[in-house]
């Protein structure tokens, strides 16, 4: 395992020189202190060798915290709660990453480090303000990323490249140790380019949530406002929109109207109201000395904060309130609320032009999400698609819903994502008594495959007859398998009624990949039959005797 985790640091490292994007980061840990922590890894941990890196303004012991300014820079001497979590989980930090300074902004270019570019497409923003950790993704550099997310900043930057970008219930990751923005409504955010992958670095930071009540049977329930409501979107924008939504019903989700008024005009008090004046009270002392590495749309904004008068606030708050109460309404008992991440896609140049107004855009349908006690995650929805010279940008949805229903709505996202793949290696095989069962589930046959050559085989005493596949290292073989697309909701109902000895995990196939797929509890071979060298449970099958006829009468059961 260490040879296999400082195989993947080394490979990291070279990643990082391959793309040249030297404005993702803000401090990398030097190679060898990263290796160093790799080589004494405890395998069973559950985070293992999984890279990740921070943004800048969430502490990381032995790298300065710069929130963007250098000037600002202090050197903490403990990591984060969440970072500490990470690292206890076996998780290793290679360095913290650009953002839009003192996370205000939605572009990732408001830093004295360089603007960070889009992953894919280096004229067009990387969103912001956790613009570096989102770049890091996407380009493959690191497993998993932190974020924070106050009015959009774990979200806006997924959709722009691509990725996952998990927005917990507020107080459900601690935030000791972060830089507040609004201290009040400041988030730390997951990004990686799979849910799974988010959801596990995820909960392993949180605290125990009060979950929600169970909901009730029944199809998954979204609202939907009419495209009308959305406003102004980029070309493209409306038609990605509305495929998303099909998409969730074509997957059995029920979609409902909902008046999206109540949550755009929350949005409008996050930076036009009297809430902006919480960023004066982070980091205005500092600002108002004026140093010089100030970015000047950021240094604007805070301290025209400052003089906002207090009874301003308590009307805001009374007004949110209001609002409030209006918005959990339309919602109902609706599992979520589907949105576009952004309106559009700004390029490097549009943000020059006009920095404030293309920023407060981006912040439409994510400023109210935090206002309004929400929880959130922001996924790649159907690709814009048209000949409109903005076809090749990537579109992102967020489904928002009530607090703590983080877990619900990462179901309820997956339904957007490819359907994984799943490996069946014996009565789930085509024409196999229990194949019915994936195609009731909705699952479609992918390909035959073969496993790596690290399992055995062996015919387990069960009925059906089916065998177990246990992973066994040096003294294995390759297994003949399928590969079955599923549904993910398919792929939930059939690991909550598997029977044991039965198991879902992962299985390597012969070409290095990954995939779930059904193993063996090592308790139940006792006495099981070793089918190895048969190469695959058909083989197995073909080799037995063949069964005498039956004289006995038969009486047909349908």
């Amino acid at each position: 395992m260490p040879a296999d985790v400082i195989a993947r640091v080394r490979a990291a490292y070279e990643r990082i020189a391959v793309v040249e994007r030297p404005e993702v980061w803000i401090d990398l840990r030097p190679q060898a202190d990263v290796e160093a922590e790799a080589a004494a890894v405890d395998p069973e941990l559950p985070l293992a060798g999984r890279l990740f890196a921070v943004k800048g303004n969430i502490d990381v012991a032995g790298l300065p915290t710069t929130a963007g300014c250098p000037s600002y820079a202090y050197r903490p001497d403990a990591d984060a709660t969440g970072v500490a979590r990470l690292r206890a989980a076996g998780a290793l930090v290679l360095g913290t990453t650009n953002l839009d300074q003192f996370a205000t902004g939605l572009v990732g270019t408001r830093s004295p480090y360089g603007a960070v570019r889009n992953a894919h497409h280096p004229d067009l923003v990387s969103g912001g303000s956790s613009s570096g950790s989102a770049v890091a993704v996407a380009l493959g550099i690191v497993d998993f990323a932190l974020g924070t997310d106050t009015a959009g900043s774990g979200r806006v930057p997924a959709a722009f490249n691509g990725i996952v970008g998990l927005k917990p219930t507020y107080g459900l990751v601690p935030t000791a140790g972060v830089v507040p923005a609004c201290a009040s409504l400041d988030c730390v955010t997951v990004f990686a380019r799979t849910l799974d992958e988010a959801e596990t670095a995820l909960a392993v930071m949180t605290d125990s949530p009060n979950r929600p009540p169970a909901r009730r049977p029944g199809p998954w329930r979204v609202a939907v406002p009419a495209t009308a409501q959305l406003g102004e979107l980029d070309p493209g924008w409306a038609v990605a929109f509305e495929a998303t939504a099909a998409r969730l019903a074509d997957a059995g989700a029920e979609l409902r109207p909902i008046d999206l008024t109540a949550f755009t005009e929350a949005a409008t008090l996050l930076y036009e109201g009297a809430f902006v004046a919480e960023r004066y009270a982070a980091v205005g002392d500092f600002i108002s000395k004026g140093a010089p590495d100030l970015d000047p749309t950021v240094a604007r904004i805070i301290t025209g904060a400052r003089d906002i008068p207090a009874h301003r606030l308590f009307a805001d708050r009374d007004r949110l309130a209001a609002l409030r109460a209006v918005a959990l309404a339309q919602l109902g008992d609706a599992d979520a609320l589907l949105l576009p991440t952004t309106p559009g896609h700004p390029s490097l140049a549009e943000v020059a032009a006009d920095p404030v107004g293309t920023n407060a855009r981006l912040g439409r349908f994510t400023n109210s999400t935090n206002l309004l006690g929400l929880a959130a995650v922001a996924v790649p929805g159907a690709p814009v698609s048209g000949a409109d010279g903005t076809s090749d940008r990537p579109f992102g949805v967020m489904l928002i819903g009530p607090a703590h229903s983080d877990e619900r709505l990462a179901r309820l996202a997956r339904l957007l994502g490819p359907a994984p793949l799943l490996a069946v290696v014996g009565a789930h095989l085509t024409g196999q008594p229990l194949n019915g069962q994936l195609l009731c589930l909705g699952a479609r046959f992918e390909r035959a495959t073969r496993t790596a050559p690290r399992y055995r085989l062996y015919a387990l005493s069960t009925s059906p007859a089916k065998p177990g596949l246990v992973r066994v290292g040096a003294d294995g073989a390759s297994i003949d398998a399928e590969l079955w697309r599923i549904p993910a909701e398919g792929l939930g109902r059939l690991v909550d009624g598997l029977p044991r000895p039965m198991a879902l995990g992962p299985v390597e196939l012969a070409d290095g990949s990954v995939v779930p797929g059904f193993l063996c509890t090592p308790d139940a071979l006792s006495g099981a039959r070793d089918i190895t060298a048969h190469g695959g449970w058909r083989a197995y099958l073909a080799s037995l005797p063949a069964s005498p006829p039956d004289s006995s009468p038969h009486t047909d059961a349908g």
